[in-house]
Formats: structure tokens, sequence, C-alpha cells
């Protein structure tokens, strides 16, 4: 069964598609079949990996509202081991029409279950808000990561994000946990980077992701190529950066799935 992690960040402009993206692309480049699910509006994370969803008929909007099969609207990607669920303009419109629906906050979770055990990996690009959709994705979802970044205001809006993951978990999906918080957009050169980072470290403790992504122009360009970095840029820092957050989840994943065997057999 497929582990499903939902990128969410209510800020904007966090590295959040770029990191669904990128973690997708890493996690299949290292043959692990990997969903990347796209829900947001805008379809970033679609065209990130050169699917242009304006002229499909079957996307995230249709699977979550229209009744259609999740395994109808997955599209392959040039990448072995990559496949995308795509988003569509449409989505801006969701939240209205689910509003008076019955398990409103469960429509993904339900459509992703046809599809959960051929993949190993999902991955799910939430939109830059706390929104019906967000939730649905919570709700869906094993785990959260988190971007960050280390900028003035990283920290800002982080407690409301938190309350939402609680009280999803409290209601919705008391499995859900928090995968960690990844830091990007990090300057070396600048103090500022250094010291958001160890705030965050202070505030969230071992849940910060030891891999830290830097600023990369390369990583910036790739998605007007509609290509993750991996395919852009192969050995670029951002690809780099990618690949060892990939290995990192890998390791995560397998100590958890060995603590869950022994405390079985205890």
């Amino acid at each position: 069964m497929g582990k499903i992690i939902a990128v969410a960040n209510q800020k904007g402009g966090v590295g959040k598609t770029t990191t669904a993206v990128n973690l997708a692309a890493s996690l299949a480049a290292a043959e692990h079949e990997t969903l990347l699910i796209d829900i947001d509006p805008q379809a970033n994370a679609t065209s990130g990996v050169g699917i242009d969803s304006r002229g499909l008929d079957k996307t995230t909007y249709e699977v979550m509202y229209g009744g259609v099969n999740a395994g109808e609207a997955i599209q392959k990607t040039n990448m072995p081991f990559l496949s995308v669920l795509p988003s569509h303009i449409n989505m801006v419109g969701l939240e209205v029409e689910l509003v008076n629906e019955n398990d409103r906050e469960k429509k993904l979770r339900n459509a992703v279950e046809s599809v959960r055990n051929n993949y190993e990996f999902i991955i799910i690009d939430c939109p830059p808000s706390l929104s019906l959709i967000t939730l649905n994705a919570l709700t869906a979802s094993d785990s959260v990561l988190i971007p960050v970044q280390c900028e003035y205001y990283a920290l800002e809006g982080l407690g409301q994000l938190l309350n939402t993951i609680n009280m999803v978990k409290k209601s919705l999906n008391p499995s859900l946990d928090i995968e960690g918080v990844l830091m990007t957009m990090f300057d070396s050169r600048l103090r500022l980077s250094n010291q958001i980072v160890d705030e965050v470290k202070k505030y969230f403790g071992e849940k910060v992701f030891k891999i830290i992504v830097t600023r990369n122009v390369r990583l910036s360009e790739a998605p007007s190529f509609g290509k993750p970095i991996l395919l852009y840029d192969a050995v670029s820092s951002g690809s780099k950066n990618y690949m060892d957050l990939a290995q990192e989840i890998l390791g995560n994943s397998q100590r958890q799935h060995a603590s869950r065997r022994n405390a079985a057999s205890a």
C-alpha cells in the first residue's frame, strides 16, 4: 500500500510545488512507483512534469466531484515510475460545489483508495491555503511535509497549519503525522538564513529534515521547461538536494516499517 504524503503550507512562495514535483521525481528515479497528485487549481505541478491539463476532460476535478475513477484520470510522464493525477483550473469552483456534499472532506481519500496499491509513494501538491481542498489532502494522507523558506516571516502562519493538522487528527484522520519540515531557499551567505534554520529547529526539533534545499537558479528555471530538475539539470545542487531528501524519506519509511513490525511481534 502506497504511503501518501501531502506537501502543505498555506503560505505561498515557500517552494511547495517545487518540492512536490522534485520529491516525486526523485522517488521515481530511485525506481519507486510514484504518483503525483495535483489539487492546486493553478496546476503548476501538472505543468511541472510536462502535462498540459487544459485539453484534458479527466482531472482531479472530475475525480473529486464528477465521479470519475482516479485510474482513468492518471497520466504517465516522461519519467519511468512517475505518473500524475493532473489538476485543472476548474478546481477553483470545487469548494463551492462540495459544500453541501456528504463526507466532503473525504472525497480525495475515497478516490485514491482505488489506486493506492499501485504505488509505493503518493505525493499530493496542495494549494496555498487551508481550504476544503487542503483538508481533503490531509484527510487522505499518512503524513504532511511542510516546506518552510529561509526568510524573515518563515514561521508566520505555521501555528495555524499545525492547528489544522491537529483538528484533522482528532476528527478525520487519527493516523496523520508530520513527515518533516523542509527548509527551502537557503542562502549560506546570509546570516538570516542560518538564524531561521536555528529558529525552526528549536520549534520542531527532530522533525526538521537534515537536508536543506539551497537557492538554485536551475531549480527555478526547470518548471518553465515542464521538467523536474532531474531531467532539466541532473548535476545541479537542486537536483542533489531533492535526491538526498528522497533518500532521507526512504530511510525514515524503512525505520517506521521496522518499528511497526517489532511492535506487532512483541
